[in-house]
């Protein structure tokens, strides 16, 4: 109890109250951060409703040439236009509730208000048999005309081309932007920067499994590891300046102790050197 006495006299001296405050402002600061972190841990778990399951048209959501937006992401849309024959293609490795197995992908021309088209890939239908998938792609090749038709499925956002190899026909991602290497006919507009998963399976084929974006929250432990990291930092700096005054104290306390043996022994060595007095 003497001794914390003792430590909190000395550090109310002036350098020492200087030394708190900026320790304090050096907490202030770590505990800011870790008030940010938590923060960030909120705004990420927080799920922004939208109603995705309302068919909207393309064009209100999305543009070609364009990446696909937040608003746009998984959302059911509309598009009229027409199918063009000669421009299917089978997509492999594609999962189907667990099930790995072919996507049949059509080039589908959607009209724009000013009259042209810009090219949306949709995949109108899934198979675990590449036979199958091979033989309803024919058929739908079969059967393309040039009428206008409408289309209902849900935008999905573009795939990298890495695991494809469009140049000899191994295709086994969706990237409409390279389906341009395999589309014989061009649209004017461009292409959409995602592709549509079909709501009604084509023909021979098994309607692709695409649900509606999940609602779950998940926690962001690592923005709430941070947080804790910068509490931890801001209780340091004030243990630091803890410690400094402790050492501080402890080192004049060994320098006192010092002084005093010093001074014992100067004053021993004195009385010894002294030589009585000689009586006659």
């Amino acid at each position: 109890m003497t001794e914390a006495v003792t430590v909190w006299t000395m550090a109310r001296r002036p350098r020492w109250i200087a030394a708190l405050a900026l320790a304090l402002v050096v907490a202030a600061g770590f505990a800011g951060l870790s008030q940010w972190q938590l923060a960030r841990a909120v705004a990420t778990g927080t799920v922004i409703e939208r109603d995705t399951e309302t068919a909207v048209p393309v064009e209100d959501v999305a543009k070609p040439q364009a990446p696909v937006t937040d608003r746009a992401n998984a959302q059911i849309v509309t598009a009229t236009g027409r199918w063009n024959a000669g421009d299917y293609s089978l997509v492999s490795n594609r999962l189907n509730k667990g099930l790995v197995g072919y996507w049949v992908v059509g080039h589908f021309s959607a009209g724009l208000d000013s009259g042209t088209t810009a090219g949306l890939a949709i995949a109108v239908g899934w198979s675990a048999d590449r036979a199958v998938a091979t033989s309803a792609m024919k058929a739908l090749e079969e059967e393309a005309s040039l009428a206008v038709v409408p289309i209902v499925g849900r935008y999905i956002p573009a795939e990298g081309p890495q695991d494809s190899d469009f140049e000899h026909g191994k295709l086994s991602t969706m990237t409409p932007g390279a389906f341009l290497n395999t589309w014989k006919t061009p649209d004017a507009a461009g292409v959409y920067g995602g592709y549509l998963t079909a709501a009604v399976a084509a023909p021979g084929l098994t309607r692709i499994d695409s649900p509606k974006p999940s609602s779950d929250v998940e926690v962001n432990l690592l923005n709430i590891f941070y947080a804790v990291e910068w509490v931890v930092f801001a209780g340091f700096a004030i243990f630091l300046w803890y410690r400094l005054v402790r050492d501080a104290w402890e080192r004049e306390q060994e320098e006192a102790a010092e002084a005093s043996i010093a001074e014992a022994s100067a004053s021993g060595g004195t009385a010894a050197g002294a030589q009585p007095a000689h009586v006659n």
